[in-house]
């Protein structure tokens, strides 16, 4: 297979860092001493290039004057996602938006989370695009596809995990769901939600308040407030 294009300063930074993925070259066309040393470390080639020949092979991006080529996103089986200490889940039912996953994935690092399930089928795989929008973080998060949502959900409360569908309306306000022990948040895609089947598997369901005009937070910004919610829960407090 061909290798996968990143780009953008803080996403080659984090493949390289992370040392997940194997990242095969990086085309400079700016200086950049952390990613020349991290590379170095990892006995990666760095070539510095004209610019041009940067924007030919990431047209129309914002990388930053620097791609790395690497191999296939590392995606983790679902277990090891359920093996962490005390589980925080995110599940994505059919996000498309390459973007709002890679908001998600951030939301889920900065927050300390366990992983994200995503569905194999109709639902943004972990892009370039979703690297970048991540700022990186999904080289550390770990991401299971899984083919059957219900499925799953099925073998997270076997693994004594509560589940969770977050959807707007009147319900249970997010604030009053008891996220301190082991538990998975169900996020519905941006046309149609959450689907029915995927939805009857959770434990419950919650919602975040809205006072404006508009009934719902995009799919990235309620990830993080429930996911800030949970650290909060579980004795979190900041320094």
């Amino acid at each position: 297979m061909e290798p996968e294009l990143i780009y953008g300063v803080r996403p080659v930074l984090e493949a390289l860092r992370s040392g997940r993925r194997e990242v095969l070259e990086v085309l400079m066309a700016i200086r950049n001493p952390e990613i020349s040393s991290l590379a170095a470390s990892r006995k990666v080639p760095v070539s510095e290039v004209p610019r041009r020949e940067i924007e030919r092979l990431a047209s129309g991006v914002v990388h930053q004057g620097v791609i790395a080529r690497t191999g296939d996103y590392p995606y983790s089986d679902l277990d090891e996602i359920l093996d962490t200490p005390s589980p925080l889940v995110v599940v994505l039912d059919g996000v498309t938006d390459p973007r709002n996953l890679g908001a998600v994935l951030r939301a889920a690092d900065g927050t300390g989370s366990s992983g994200v399930v995503i569905p194999k089928d109709r639902a943004a795989p972990v892009t370039p695009a979703a690297v970048k929008a991540s700022a990186g973080a999904s080289e550390h998060v770990r991401v299971a596809r899984e083919t059957n949502l219900r499925r799953a959900i099925e073998r997270m409360k076997r693994a004594g995990i509560w589940v969770y569908a977050a959807e707007s309306g009147e319900h249970t306000l997010y604030t009053d769901i008891d996220l301190s022990d082991p538990v998975a948040i169900v996020f519905g895609g941006e046309e149609s939600g959450i689907r029915r089947l995927v939805r009857e598997g959770c434990d419950g369901v919650f919602s975040i308040p809205m006072l404006g005009a508009v009934d719902s937070l995009n799919v990235s910004a309620a990830a993080a407030v429930v996911l800030y919610e949970a650290i909060r829960q579980r004795g979190w407090r900041g320094t």
